[in-house]
This record gives C-alpha cells, structure tokens and sequence, in this order.
C-alpha cells in the first residue's frame, strides 16, 4: 500500500470504465458489489484494468487487496493502495485484516480483490470462501463502496456460490467462445430483469452487442464449458483433495504402496482434519494412518477440523492397536460421526451471529449482549442450518434408527495440553426415540445447545483465565454411539467411569501415585464427570485396588453409590433415580459382579467388588493409562463406559483422552514442619494436589456455625462475596476455609461456588462439620477438580472430630476483620466471613501429599505468637 488517499471528489458516479457494459448493466450504484465468474485471469483483468482508469481518472480512492499466488492485477505505482492481507494466517486473521482496511477507508471507496478462487485453495474450503463473502459484501454494501470481485468458473462447490450469489448484488458469467469474450448476468439486482436472458458479445472498444437469436445462443452456450447436468453432483474442493488421497491409498491395498505420497497426502490431510497443535500432530504422525483419515472424512458432516475431543479419542484407540493389540481386541467398537468446525462457522455466519461472537473476544466487553431474549443464546437456539447440511444429519439418524447417542462438543481449543476445556462446554444427550421428525428436532436443537454454550459466561470467563479470549475458537461436534444393551425401558452401559493415569490423591502410604486411579459409576458416566451432591462414586488406585478412604463395612455402604443416571426410552429423557430400582428386572446386569451384601439377608450396595477382586479390570485400566501416559509424555485422563457380555467377559469403551492438566506430579517431599512451631490447624486424611509449602498472607474463613444457620438465600449472598473477595486478591496467597464441599450445587451441603469466584486462591479447605455423615467428596476427574488440578490450587479436608485434625478459630478471629475494608458493601457479612492478613510471613502452610496430612504454622517471637499482636 503506498500510495496516500485522494482528497474525496463530490458527485459520486461510479462506472466499470467500460460505457457500453455501464448501459448493459442499466449503471453502476453506490453499494454494488461485482462478481465477475471468470475462466482465466486474463479475463479478469481485462475488466478490472479500465475499472481502475476510470476510478482514477475520477480521483477515486481505489484499494487492491492483493492475496493471492496469481499475477497482479494491477502493477505498483498504478495509483491504486495495495494492501496484503494473508489469508495463510487463518480465516479469522484474514477477515480482521480486510475488514480493518475496509472500515478505515469509509465511504464511497473503490475496492478490487484478487480472485477469491485462491482463497478456496489455502484454506481448503469453499465453504468458508463463501463465509468471507458473506461477511465482507454486506459491510461494502452498508458504505456505498463499489468492489469487483473474481472466483472461477465451475470450480466451487454449491454451497460457496449459492452464498455468494444470495449475497452479491451482481454476479455475471465471463466466458470465451470462439476467441470472442461473453458476459452474461446471472444476478442483477434492483434492475432490468430483461437483461438476465441476454448474453452480450463484447466486441471491438467498448462495446457489448446483445446475442438475440437461440441458434446462435445454443452455440455459445455448447461452447462455454458448460459441464453438463452432473454439474449438480460437483465434488467440493475438499473431496477433490480426499479422492486424490484415497487413489494413493489404493495403491497399499492393490501391493505397490508409494510411501512418499501416502506421506505427503497424510500431512495434508490431518492438517485439514485435526488442531494445528504441535503435541497433538506428534501423535498424529505416529500412530495414525491414512486410511484412518479417509475413515475420518467418510463419517463427516460437513467439513473442517474435528476437534480436540475427537482427536483424542481416535489416538488413543490408535495407541493401543499398535502398543496394546491385545487390550485393544477387547474395546468395544466406535463408528462415530464428526461435524466439522466449519459447520459451527457457517451457522454464525448465516444467522447473523458472526459479529456478535467476534465481540465476546473484547476483554472489556466479553460478557454483554449474551442473554435475554435478544441475547446471543436465544438466536442461537433459534438458528438454522443450511438444507445440505440437514440432509446430512437426516442419513446419520437413518444410520443410528432409534439408538440413543450424545452430541458432545470437540472444540479447537478443547483436550490440548495445557487447557482442557473440562466441563466448559455442553454434551446433550439424544435419547433419540419417536417419529424421524421429532427425532431430527432433538437432534439440531442438541446441536444449537452445544454451539450455544460456547458463548455462556462459564467457557468465556474460562478463555480469558487461561489467556484464549483472542483465539478463534471453533465447534465441531463428536457424534457417538450410547454404550449399553438394549430391550427394556432403561437405557445405560453397565458402568462407566475416569481413569487418571497419575493419583493426586494418594490417601494410603501404599499406593503409588504413578499407577493410576480409577473413578467408577454404574449407569452413565455422568455421575462421574459431574459431581453429584447427593451421592459417592467408588475409588480405586490401580496399584493397591483393595484400599478404600473407607475403613468399614459401615462406612462403605454409607458411601456407596446409591443413585443411578440412565435414559428412558419411554420418557425420551435422561432421568435419575435409585440404583435398585432402574435396575431391577435387568437379566443381562451383572449384579454379582457389582454388588457386595454385609449377610445373606442384608441388602446390597454398590462396591464393584467382583469387577476388581476376579476380573482383569484392574489390570486392563492400568495397562490402558500406562500406554497412553507413555505415548503422551504427559499424564492422561480418560473417560470410558463398561458392559459384561453374557459370558462373563467385558468390554471397555474408550470415550475420550486428554492430556491430564496437572503441573507437577511429585511435588515438594520435605513438608515436615518444625516440631515445635504452633499450629493454627492440622489435618489428616484428604490432601490433593502435589505437596508444597507456601505462605498465606491472606485467611478467608467461613465460619461454619454461622454459615450453618442462614438460609438458602443468604448462603448464596454468601458465596456471591466470597467470588468478590476472590477477585480482590491482589496477588495475594490465600487460603480460603469453608465448611462442606466447594462447589456443591445444593448450599445445604457446602459452598456454591464457581470455579471462577476461587481461582485466585491458593489453597482451598473443606471442613467437614455441615453433617456428621457427610465425608469429603474426593471427586478425581470430575469437571470442578479438573479446575483445581489445573490452576495448580491444593485441595485439602478437615475433620474437626477426628484425630490428628484440629482448627484453631479463637486464634484465627484474633486478627482484624478486613472484610469491611475491602468490601464496604458487604460488611454486614462480617460475622460470617472472617478476612485475616497476618504479618508477612507469619503464617505457613505444609502439604504433604504423600502422607496426607497439612499443617498450618504460626511464626512466634520471644515466645509470643503473632497472632496476639492484632488481638
């Protein structure tokens, strides 16, 4: 671009510099956006050269994006800007470029773009050409621009031209016959529908004859290069590139495989397929093949990438084929279906939602306009989808017939290393029962529900803690199978669960945090991904699998499981209700497996006994984690669903893989506190999280008896201060104290709060004293421990009635309360949240993970505790 703009000139009467094509076309408007269809460059060329004379004849401003790989259009010094934008950085990137230039030129600008056609080819996609179109004409519209715009003549698919001509107010079809250049419009709006039926010889100079006889016509047009009425069936740009692929994967099949162009077509494939994260294609590369693409692309709604989600899980089964064959004969089969990220692109873009989810990436602003019934949301629950993509939905339901499946998101940023995005985004369920109708209804109104959560508070407040609000976050789906045994009015696998393939909870000297834990449920697994307040899952650390946080037959069966997740047919719905009834009458359940009596006479509870005493379970999810630990070079977390076949033997489904977002894995060993140093508090029995040893400067306690008797309403203004405490930690290292679980969606059995109003804190401590019977949920792998592990925050219980636990609140409230300075509004709650700053260093805290116990210290001076001094 080098050339500075021309003072604006009054009377704006834009031209195509050609009299006789102004006179075909009835003018030329401000707003107008030309679409020349082209057959060559030169072509082109020959229409944009005398456009761009006349715009600088007339001291026009006239901007040339200039992107493509093709011959410039026009030379540098011709007078016009030329700005480069690249479309190699992305959709995204590219759209803010353009539209940056676009917006700083304002109104009545003359515009050229190279052909658009280039664009088709770097980002391998039609449709998000189309996409561009769509986002950019309007904008050129809306400022009475008037800009030429060049794709190639029976190069696209359907869907990218389709968008373009609904958008463009002309698109007009350049072609040679005979050594003689056509144009023929094929839109022309708001002007003579007479001129749609002519086609225009141009002729010596500027002028364009009329073509009036049909003999003639008939000849041009047999000669245009018409493809034929299999034009209706063309290949989109991206089959194009997977039928090529798929030619070279037959030379494997047929024994003469060309090694080189399998690699070749490999890199180019997953490129398009999977996120561009180095770890990930690492993995790739290793373990897939390009076969396993082409089975990828066969089973695809629309295109771009798949995802994170369903990244993982196809490199875990393929970790396993190649470094456990055996384990991997005995998973239980997938044939899954993958929507691709730029289905998600085209529905925000043809709903009109692309903007509003460009602003959600504004720090300042990422959170207005999302709800109410003009909210981002509803139009998203209220979209659309392109007919050809509801085709394709409609032949995966006539695949599926009436088996269940869930829509789980597979996001770009989802499962990376580093940022998992655990629980952020929605998976619905599809019970997917009733007539074929009602069935595609449930199923893209699960779709909407999926796309619309990535714009809730709780995934956008999640982006910006982790430094992605300015990533280009996209939404492919991951389209699986429910695993269970059908025939009764009860639908669920009989167990499901997580494996983490490293134990942040290592509650017994004797297990080996490096082997694994398991954490299991029967019925779906959403009981052990998403905490359930009114139940308990069963823990099972892979190298002593017989130890339990529980000590007795007594306490086992108080803290097993007693609620179960299914699908009901009958209802269409996912319900929860007890585990013995959903299960009864269930001939093919394995209750002897599963079900531990204390005496003959004495009911059952869950305890998977069976499962892990004499069966190879145990062995089978160590094995499995510590494939997939070693192929990740990183700790993994996995989720996955379990049926018993009539003979006794199992199969697993392997669900999903991710790298496991913990920091650090061994910690700090030398915990001990000094011996004689005194205690604020002590606990034993529940600590997660790598051992350290850190100094609170900051104590915000809740004080469980009076927290215990407000009611619902006040223990949730409650929590609403403790997030704004939270967001006032300055950089502070805080503990916060609070009686029951964090977390907790019931405020009768803890403290509701969300990950973001802790995330600040350092150190979070549940103290068991809301209920007698109430033990610490030691929730491994479920979506708000995932955040903990991931911030790097410990996590660690007190209880107050046993031994080696011990609190000291008389010591703790002998410091001032600084909740009236920090939060004015809120110091009405000062008799429920007590905020200490001791002296700096007065205060350190000893986690020890291996032996499970923490202390808290309190520094003294000449005998004295510094604690009195604020008293």
């Amino acid at each position: 671009m080098n050339t500075p703009p021309m003072p604006p000139v009054r009377g704006f009467a834009p031209t195509t510099g050609l009299p006789g094509l102004d006179a075909v076309l009835s003018g030329v408007a401000p707003g107008d956006n030309i679409v020349w269809q082209i057959q060559s460059l030169d072509d082109y060329r020959a229409l944009v050269q005398p456009y761009a004379a006349a715009a600088l004849a007339q001291q026009r401003r006239l901007i040339y994006f200039r992107f493509a790989a093709h011959p410039a259009l026009l030379d540098e010094g011709c007078g016009a800007e030329i700005h480069h934008p690249r479309p190699e950085d992305g959709f995204d990137a590219f759209v803010d470029q353009v539209h940056s230039v676009i917006e700083a030129a304002g109104a009545e600008t003359l515009h050229v773009f190279d052909c658009l056609s280039d664009l088709a080819d770097i980002w391998q996609s039609d449709r998000m050409l189309g996409n561009f179109f769509r986002l950019t004409c309007p904008r050129l519209f809306d400022l009475d621009t008037v800009t030429y715009f060049g794709v190639l003549r029976h190069r696209h698919a359907h869907t990218a031209m389709d968008t373009i001509t609904d958008t463009t107010q002309y698109l007009l079809d350049v072609f040679r016959c005979r050594e003689r250049l056509y144009i023929k419009p094929i839109k022309v709006q708001h002007r003579s529908a007479a001129v749609m039926n002519l086609i225009h010889a141009w002729e010596a100079g500027d002028h364009f004859r009329p073509v009036a006889d049909s003999g003639t016509v008939a000849e041009i047009l047999a000669g245009s290069g018409w493809p034929g009425l299999e034009d209706a069936q063309r290949r989109s740009h991206w089959q194009q590139l997977f039928d090529a692929a798929r030619t070279v994967s037959a030379l494997r099949a047929a024994g003469a495989p060309d090694t080189a162009a399998e690699a070749h077509w490999f890199a180019r494939l997953a490129h398009m397929l999977f996120p561009d994260e180095r770890g990930l294609q690492r993995l790739l590369e290793r373990y897939l093949t390009l076969d396993d693409l082409l089975a990828v692309r066969a089973r695809m709604i629309g295109i771009g990438i798949i995802g994170g989600k369903a990244a993982g899980m196809l490199v875990a089964r393929a970790v396993l084929r190649r470094d456990a064959p055996a384990l991997h004969a005995r998973l239980e089969a997938h044939d899954s279906f993958y929507v691709g990220s730029e289905v998600f692109d085209t529905f925000f873009v043809h709903n009109g939602l692309w903007w509003v989810r460009r602003r959600q990436r504004d720090p300042d602003g990422f959170l207005q306009g999302l709800e109410g019934a003009t909210g981002a949301r509803a139009r998203i629950l209220e979209g659309r989808f392109p007919d050809a993509t509801v085709r394709q939905f409609e032949a995966m339901l006539d695949y599926f017939g009436e088996w269940p499946f869930i829509v789980r998101s597979s996001s770009r940023l989802e499962d990376r290393y580093g940022n998992a995005f655990a629980g952020q985004y929605d998976s619905v369920f599809c019970v997917n029962q009733g007539s074929r109708e009602q069935r595609l209804a449930s199923l893209l109104a699960a779709v909407r529900e999926v796309y619309a959560s990535t714009l809730s508070e709780q995934a956008l407040r999640y982006r910006q803690r982790r430094g992605l609000l300015d990533e280009h976050e996209q939404m492919a789906l991951l389209i699986m199978r429910v695993s269970g045994t059908a025939g009764g009015r009860y639908f669920h696998p009989h167990a499901a669960g997580v494996g983490l393939s490293v134990n942040p909870y290592p509650w017994n000297p004797r297990i080996d945090m490096k082997a694994g834990v398991v954490r299991l449920v029967a019925g779906l697994g959403t009981r052990a991904v998403d905490r359930a307040d009114d139940d308990y899952t069963r823990l099972i650390a892979l190298n002593a699998p017989e130890l339990r946080p529980e000590t007795n037959f007594g306490a086992i069966a108080r803290h097993a499981q007693r609620r179960m997740d299914t699908l009901d047919l009958e209802r269409n719905t996912i319900v929860t209700g007890p585990f013995g009834e959903l299960v009864r009458g269930q001939q093919d359940f394995p209750e002897a497996l599963f079900t531990t009596r204390e005496g003959p006479d004495r009911p059952a509870f869950l305890t998977f006994d069976g499962l892990i005493g004499r069966t190879g379970f145990v062995a089978d999810l160590r094995l499995l984690l510590a494939c997939l630990h070693a192929a990740y070079a990183h700790p993994v977390e996995i989720e996955f669903a379990l049926n018993v076949m009539p003979d006794g033997a199992y199969r697993i489904n392997l669900l999903q893989c991710r790298p496991m977002q913990v920091r650090s894995v061994e910690g700090v060993t030398e915990v001990e506190p000094p011996a004689a140093a005194a205690r604020l508090l002590s606990a034993r029995g529940a600590v997660i999280g790598p051992g350290r040893v850190i100094r609170p400067d900051r104590i915000v306690y809740v004080r469980p008896a009076a927290y215990g008797a407000l009611n619902q309403a006040d223990r949730l203004a409650v929590t609403r201060v403790l997030g704004r405490l939270n967001a006032r930690a300055d950089g502070r290292c805080v503990l916060m104290l609070g009686p029951g679980r964090w977390g907790s969606k019931d405020p009768f059995l803890g403290i509701p709060v969300l990950f973001s109003e802790i995330n600040h804190v350092a150190a979070l401590c549940e103290i068991v004293a809301m209920h007698d019977t109430l033990v610490p949920d030691v929730s491994l792998g479920t979506h708000f421990l995932n955040e903990l592990i991931e911030a790097d925050l410990l996590y660690f219980a007190l209880f107050p009635k046993l031994a080696g636990n011990e609190i000291d609140e008389a010591a703790m409230l002998r410091w001032p309360n600084r909740l009236s300075e920090l939060l004015p509004g809120d110091a009405h709650w000062g008799g429920v949240i007590q905020v200490a700053e001791p002296a700096p260093g007065a205060l350190t805290l000893y986690a020890d993970a291996a032996a499970q116990r923490l202390a808290v210290t309190i520094a003294t001076a000449s005998g004295e505790e510094t604690v009195s001094a604020g008293a």
